[in-house]
């Protein structure tokens, strides 16, 4: 009896188990599945800029830097007026020669002789936080600034909306960013990715990470 007992309990408690297991997954299915439809439209509204170093070496990612900065002070003028994706793609694109002589410039100024290949195009992005911005990981437009081989860390932000040009310092954004948010992104897509808060930062960035390990299993 006492045997009949304890197996009774054992298949009770594997029970429960194996359907919290299934509510949790149908849970996280259902968030992929949300998460993935915004990400597939935030490709069309987005333009984020990506710098990849030489290498990992500390010279490389402090030139990495060095090359982010100059050209976000060039583009910063000429890109936060824009009230499109595709003017900020225009601009970008005839802005070409000008970006790479700038990049060239500050790599042959700080002693190096790296090559740089720049391009406006879709890369794979891990899941980011801009203040209190946070995206999911997926695949994004952006332009894209390799120097020399390519094989350092590499460094992210959002030239449109212009997330590359706010203080993160505070954990916010600007009125003028949030505003510009707010015209290019849906209710449902700008409730998704902006917290109102530092914990709501928190728990973005781990919903999107527990949505990212999920999908690389299945």
């Amino acid at each position: 009896m006492k045997v009949k007992n304890i197996k009774n309990r054992i298949y009770l408690l594997v029970s429960i188990l194996v359907s919290i297991l299934i509510i949790c997954s149908l849970v996280i299915v259902k968030e992929i599945n949300k998460i993935d439809a915004c990400t597939y439209d935030y490709r069309n509204k987005l333009i984020r800029f990506h710098v990849i170093a030489n290498s990992d070496t500390d010279k490389d990612q402090a030139l990495k830097l060095k090359v982010r900065d100059a050209v976000i002070s060039y583009l910063q003028p000429k890109l936060e007026k824009s009230q499109s994706i595709k003017e900020s793609e225009n601009i970008i694109k005839s802005e070409n020669k000008n970006i790479k002589k700038i990049s060239e410039n500050i790599i042959s100024k700080n002693g190096y002789d790296y090559t740089v290949k720049i391009g406006l195009q879709y890369s794979n992005f891990p899941a980011k936080q801009y203040s209190s911005v946070v995206l999911p990981a997926g695949k994004y437009k952006a332009l894209k600034i390799v120097i020399g081989q390519g094989k350092g860390k590499n460094w992210w932000c959002v030239m449109f909306p212009p997330l590359c040009f706010v203080d993160d310092q505070n954990g916010v954004i600007d009125q003028k960013t949030d505003r510009k948010l707010k015209e290019v992104l849906t209710t449902e897509e700008y409730n998704l990715i902006v917290a109102k808060s530092k914990t709501e930062v928190k728990d973005l960035k781990l919903k999107f990470k527990i949505v990212e390990i999920f999908k690389g299993i299945f």
